[in-house]
């Protein structure tokens, strides 16, 4: 009988995979997966072979306690490392090594004035918000933590610690939460936070109002709720913290 004999994954499949992962739900990383189906045919590789790589990422998330396959290569940390130091570059690289794998053209609707590298600088940054939004909705299966709400038009991949505060970390996953419109802006002003135990922590200072009182009800009601947990990219604390001593309102920091 013929030993069969593995095909070697090259740096640039693994970026395309790790992409993929990143976006595809825990529940999808399977070989029915019609991405799945379609990126294996065109690495020249089975279904299999890609969702069994998928799924063995997760090993190499440190802060899951629900591990994946544990195979992986020095090469798979290797590059899940590259991802890891540097999310603004390699979203984009693999974005565009995705959509060029795929024959699609990106393009956005950009203001006529918009010209030269300003250009290419705003196209990189939408190309790389849309990654993020992606990996965020997908980590938390399309629901936003607090709620549960599941419909995808009214979710939000919010940044913990605000885009504009630490560009290193924009577009790193754990620097996520999947929330609905409501609760983001709550969120983005400091009325709520999570604490370090992942539950809701609402603001004294909207406790405290007299107005709109139901209204109210629709974020207080969530109170020391524990949020629904991602399936990959657990918050990091740090990134939590910072939003705690930062943005949230408590009672030394009125700033209505």
């Amino acid at each position: 009988m013929r030993k069969t004999i593995r095909k070697p994954w090259t740096r640039k499949e693994l970026i395309l995979a790790i992409n993929l992962y990143c976006k595809t739900p825990f529940g999808k990383i399977h070989i029915r997966n019609p991405e799945i189906i379609e990126l294996a045919k065109q690495l020249g590789r089975t279904p299999g072979a890609v969702s069994y790589k998928l799924a063995n990422f997760a090993s190499l998330d440190p802060s899951l306690s629900r591990k994946g396959a544990s195979h992986s290569s020095k090469l798979d940390q290797e590059i899940w490392n590259e991802f890891f130091e540097n999310w603004e570059a390699m979203s984009f690289e693999s974005e565009m090594s995705m959509a060029n794998l795929k024959g699609e053209k990106v393009e956005f609707s950009l203001n006529k004035d918009i010209k030269g590298e300003m250009k290419e600088t705003v196209v990189k940054k939408r190309i790389n918000q849309n990654f993020f939004r992606k990996m965020i909705l997908s980590s938390y299966n399309n629901t936003c933590c607090i709620t549960g709400m599941s419909i995808s038009d009214l979710l939000i991949a919010s940044h913990i610690v605000p885009w504009s505060k630490d560009e290193k970390c924009r577009l790193n996953p754990r620097n996520g939460l999947c929330l609905n419109a409501l609760h983001d802006r709550a969120f983005d002003k400091g009325l709520i936070t999570i604490s370090e135990d992942f539950r809701v922590l609402i603001s004294p200072l909207l406790r405290q109002s007299n107005k709109n009182n139901r209204q109210h009800e629709l974020i207080t009601n969530y109170a020391d709720k524990q949020i629904i947990l991602p399936n990959r990219f657990l918050p990091d604390q740090k990134f939590l913290d910072y939003h705690r001593k930062n943005i949230f309102r408590n009672k030394n920091r009125e700033i209505w």
